[in-house]
């Protein structure tokens, strides 16, 4: 059963129009992983906040991603833009 997981960051001032480029140049890699199944991106421009809402097939699937990012810097290069670590959540589908 899938997995939604959530990324939450507050974006450095001054560093949307960079995240933004980042982000259009690196989101086809996301959603070309085994294992992604849906990857939405919100920003609130009040409170520089910026989340990730993603759709994996699995926990293992998007920690295998992760570890994947990290082991080519571009996890680092996501986080230059960011205040500080992302809060990461993940969610069971539950069928009722």
């Amino acid at each position: 059963m899938s997995v939604w997981v959530t990324l939450k960051m507050n974006v450095k001032q001054g560093e949307f129009d960079h995240l933004s480029d980042f982000l259009t140049a690196s989101l086809p890699n996301v959603r070309g992983f085994e294992g992604a199944l849906k990857v939405n991106l919100f920003y609130d421009p009040d409170s520089q906040t910026f989340l990730l809402h993603e759709e994996w097939a699995s926990k293992e699937h998007h920690q295998a991603y992760i570890k994947f990012i990290q082991e080519r810097g571009v996890m680092q290069d996501l986080l230059a833009f960011m205040e500080s670590e992302p809060e990461v959540i993940y969610y069971n589908r539950l069928m009722m």
